[in-house]
């Protein structure tokens, strides 16, 4: 057969992929019987708000290399796909759109919000299947999740019930992070941080002058604190200070607590245990001599009743007209604008974050971390690249207790209900409780917190499965991520996995790196920088836009791309469609028992291809997928295509030769698609296909991979 003068590959992707789709065997149980030890990849699950991005584009190739590598290799290949609803992130994708409509959330119910969320992400889940796809991943879309399936619920609920069983679990009023533009707490992870000049207004507390960046929280001050081996304030510990204000006169006790700075403006702090993560430690260590936390600033963001005439001001107007009032009233000292310091911020809408007292549901994470640790440390758990496992156990050695409420409205609510007689939580794994446990009034209403989305996913190695497929591919064998959600998500899952079924849930994790730009930027709309995935698939072919992707892509390095990469793999796939369309030309005669015996030339073919072709398994066993690649790259084109074929020319004229190079240069092609496969699925499943030979199988998926142990010697 005579192949089209160029490859189009907007004639071929999608026939290619239908041709997958109907053999089945995405499916590991639709597999020839000899494919037996299981290979499994659980694909991170992209969110369910949104089209895919280029990051999308970088993992589907690295497990999809990995995943037709393994079926080659005779492996029971299993890859299972699935989409996360990402609570809070989709919330917010939502809300602008909601925004854009002149609509709000809080002119709805929370079950009707609910509902078009569901319907938004539904719709965009079959956009971002449609897209994986065209991509080309080879997953099992029989198997295929949603992380608000019954079924996963079902676990994460099981999950939390065991570890309030358990004692793991607890409910605290304690200082979280919070965004009051989106109305819900963070866990310590997700803040951003950033360095900030701010005023620093020193301010008279009575004979103590102390300095702080906030003054609208000075409603909620309950003492003075200092260090106890600082001279200066020792006549006052231990007094009650009478202070004057700007709403009145007040009475403040000063503490001595070692966690005051000396060097720290005059030496004296504000203790404001409702409004600061270390005055509410100063507070816990001295309950029994100051007041409890005393809240000024509310969940809207706006000062409370306590504020007296500045009550119902945003924080920042608060801030200003009480510094103003201050200085007329002679009650601050200076105030100095060169002060530099560190804040906190919504990683979503770069608003201050306020530590704002809750009650929320904590996990006592220490002893999964050390389960965890201990996991990796022994070699159960293998993170690629190893100097990962450095971050890894910073983190864990770190670790705090872990804030799993939200206060989002989408996302799988918190299965507790409170008693309306004595307020006793009942914790269950999902059905409302008749009674109250503990008083057995029947009262009862549930928590409208839902849980941290990361709990959920965390859960994602062992919810996804059927008993007996868990069974059958648990543990995992690969959990291949981006670097930074190792802690985000990584390592919840060895936490929590370990924690509910006593093994350890992938034997490696293979990390790369975040996508940018040729000159080594941020991708962000705002720079106009973005590559849009399918947009450049569509225009230069998904296999030139993997390969882009992959050589230069190390583990836990970031990747450089660009259009211009992208269009040379594109001269690539064009290279070998040229050379499969030549060895095809010059072997429409050939027929393999008119084979006379091989030269010396056409062994020594053989001899350096079969070098290259175990060099790429050596690579690809080593989870070295840019080498792999790299090195088929440079075979093919600057080898094969540039020497071999070159030098064929006059062989292939001469009638004693021309059997003999038929047979080498159809055994090199043969193999090299076989090689290239997983890097370049469908131009060479479609050389494949067309591919001049006898005993072919129904697709190259399937294919044994070259020279593996079990095939015996090459070219006997």
């Amino acid at each position: 057969m005579e192949l089209s003068k160029a490859y189009d590959p907007k004639l071929v992707e999608d026939k290619i992929y239908a041709l997958w789709e109907k053999s089945g065997f995405f499916n590991p149980d639709k597999l020839p019987k000899t494919h037996k030890k299981p290979f499994t990849i659980l694909m991170p699950p992209p969110n369910a708000n949104d089209p895919l991005h280029i990051g999308h584009a970088v993992f589907v190739t690295l497990q999809d290399i990995m995943m037709r590598y393994h079926r080659m290799k005779g492996k029971k290949t299993l890859w299972l796909p699935g989409e996360d609803h990402a609570g809070f992130e989709t919330q917010v994708v939502y809300e602008k759109k909601l925004e854009k409509q002149g609509r709000s959330r809080f002119q709805m119910t929370r079950e009707q919000f609910y509902q078009e969320v569901w319907d938004y992400t539904q719709k965009n889940r079959e956009i971002v299947r449609n897209q994986l796809k065209k991509l080309g991943a080879s997953s099992d879309w029989s198997r295929e999740t949603f992380t608000l399936d019954p079924k996963i619920i079902k676990t994460v609920y099981a999950t939390f019930k065991k570890m309030a069983d358990d004692g793991l679990i607890y409910r605290a009023e304690r200082l979280v992070n919070y965004c009051t533009k989106h109305r819900t707490a963070f866990s310590e992870l997700e803040i951003k941080h950033e360095e900030r000049k701010d005023p620093l207004y020193y301010m008279k507390y009575g004979p103590i002058t102390l300095a702080t960046t906030r003054p609208e929280t000075k409603f909620g001050d309950t003492a003075i604190a200092v260090h106890p081996n600082d001279k200066r304030y020792h006549q006052y510990v231990g007094k009650e200070l009478e202070v004057e204000t700007i709403t009145g006169k007040r009475t403040l006790k000063v503490i001595s607590d070692e966690s005051v700075d000396p060097l720290f403006g005059t030496g004296a702090v504000k203790v404001t245990p409702a409004h600061d993560f270390a005055d509410f430690e100063t507070w816990s260590r001295h309950k029994t001599e100051i007041p409890g936390p005393i809240r000024a600033i509310g969940q809207d963001g706006k000062l409370t009743g306590v504020a007296g005439p500045y009550a119902g001001l945003k924080v920042l107007e608060a801030r200003t007209l009480i510094a103003k009032e201050m200085q007329e009233r002679g009650l601050m000292e200076k105030i100095d604008e060169t002060y530099t310091h560190t804040v906190s911020l919504c990683y979503k809408c770069s608003n201050l974050l306020e530590p704002m007292l809750m009650a929320q549901w904590f996990i006592k994470t220490a002893p999964l971390a050390k389960a965890a640790s201990a996991a990796v440390r022994t070699k159960k758990i293998k993170i690629i690249p190893s100097n990962q496992e450095k971050v890894f156990f910073h983190w864990m050695n770190h670790i705090k207790d872990w804030n799993i409420s939200r206060q989002n409205w989408w996302g799988i609510a918190i299965p507790a209900w409170q008693c309306a007689a004595c307020s006793e939580w009942t914790i269950t794994s999902g059905k409302k409780p008749e009674y109250c446990t503990k008083c057995k009034n029947k009262t009862l209403e549930r928590d409208s917190d839902v849980f941290d989305t990361w709990f959920s996913s965390g859960q994602w190695p062992f919810a996804v499965f059927s008993p007996k497929d868990f069974k059958a591919f648990y543990p995992t064998s690969v959990m291949e991520t981006g670097y930074d959600i190792l802690f985000f998500w990584v390592a919840r899952m060895i936490m929590l996995s370990i924690y509910r079924t006593g093994k350890v849930p992938f034997e490696y994790v293979y990390l790369h790196g975040l996508v940018r730009s040729k000159d080594r930027q941020k991708m962000s709309k705002s720079k106009g920088n973005v590559i849009d995935p399918l947009g450049v698939a569509e225009t230069y072919g998904t296999d030139a836009l993997r390969m882009a992707l992959i050589i230069g892509n190390m583990a836990g390095q970031d990747i450089i791309i660009s259009e211009d990469k992208i269009r040379g793999y594109r001269n690539f796939v064009n290279k070998l469609w040229n050379v499969a369309r030549f060895v095809f030309l010059n072997a429409k005669d050939f027929k393999p028992a008119k084979r006379d015996a091989l030269s010396l030339q056409d062994k020594k073919i053989l001899k350096d291809f079969i070098i290259v072709a175990k060099k790429t398994t050596k690579f690809l066993d080593a989870f070295q997928f840019s080498h792999a690649g790299e090195t088929l790259y440079r075979y093919l084109w600057h080898t094969f295509a540039d020497k071999v074929i070159e030098e064929s020319k006059p062989v292939l004229l001469h009638p004693k030769t021309r059997f003999s190079r038929q047979y080498v240069l159809l055994e090199v092609l043969s193999t090299c698609i076989k090689l290239l496969h997983p890097f370049m699925p469908f131009i060479t499943e479609e050389i494949y296909q067309q591919l001049p030979i006898k005993n072919k199988k129904e697709t190259l998926m399937i294919e044994k991979w070259p020279f593996d142990k079990t095939q015996g010697k090459p070219y006997e």
